[in-house]
């Protein structure tokens, strides 16, 4: 199911950034679309859908919001998705961003797990940090900073990043954040079957697992393939990672990731 509707949810996710759809939430496209789909087989409508915007945490931050939803009893079932377009956002004047993001989209249904299930969520942890913001936005296109014909002129509604203050905050964040996982759950890193990063670099993505402690082999990489897909990386190096054998049922697997905003956040699942 959610392959078939990752391909609805790219389709209009691609036709979202037009100006006629400012004011419209992709989710609600994508649903609707999504009723129809195998002649309504699917039943999607008059249903909760809302976009999430959380940078590169945004799949991590879904399955926190999935989890809670299950967990209180309020849905039994929920797609949750990460997505982005992303190759009109960078400046390909600037090969300290253009070469590393692209475009891609991921997609998982979480469902209630029945009594004794092997399945399940164990824990999900999320966090913002406001102060860091400047270290990777988007100057212009906002309330702050509506567009202008100056402000394109002047390239501001690109992404900008400070590349060595995000390495250093990326690193400590996501490792701190698996070891909040691991502490909650009352386990070690030894435990740990895979670890699922946001594929942000490779270099950050090796000093995340020089931090924990952990070998490169429990590591799922796909980043030189991919590129940073902001949102989508984690699903897609998870369904990439399960189709080729890697993990397997009952793995612990553990995500994590680390966005602009700044936000980061960890969930910890047996697969």
């Amino acid at each position: 199911i959610a392959s078939h509707l990752l391909l609805i949810c790219f389709t209009w996710l691609s036709r979202m950034n037009s100006p006629l759809s400012l004011a419209g939430a992709c989710s609600c496209c994508v649903s609707l679309r999504a009723a129809g789909w195998r002649g309504g087989a699917f039943c999607c409508r008059d249903v909760m859908a809302f976009d999430l915007n959380a940078a590169c945490s945004g799949f991590v931050y879904g399955l926190s919001v999935a989890d809670q939803f299950i967990r209180t009893g309020h849905y039994k079932t929920i797609l949750v998705v990460g997505a982005e377009i992303l190759h009109h956002k960078v400046n390909y004047e600037d090969r300290g961003t253009c070469i590393l993001f692209g475009d891609g989209a991921g997609a998982a249904v979480v469902a209630r797990a029945p009594e004794g299930a092997q399945s399940y969520i164990l824990s999900s942890h999320a966090h913002a940090d406001g102060s860091l913001a400047n270290l990777l936005y988007v100057p212009s296109g906002g309330s702050v900073e509506p567009f202008t014909q100056r402000s394109i002129d002047e390239k501001r509604h690109f992404v900008v990043m400070e590349g060595r203050e995000i390495f250093k905050h990326a690193v400590r964040t996501m490792s701190r954040v698996c070891t909040e996982a691991l502490e909650a759950n009352n386990i070690t890193i030894d435990e740990v079957d895979w670890i699922i990063p946001h594929q942000a670099n490779t270099r950050i993505i090796e000093a995340v697992a020089k931090h924990l402690g952990v070998s490169m082999d429990k590591v799922i990489v796909n980043i030189e393939h991919m590129g940073n897909t902001s949102a989508a990386t984690c699903p897609v190096a998870f369904n990439q990672a399960l189709h080729s054998g890697k993990i397997k049922k009952g793995d612990l697997v553990l995500f994590t990731a680390f966005g602009a905003g700044l936000t980061s956040g960890s969930v910890l699942m047996r697969y």
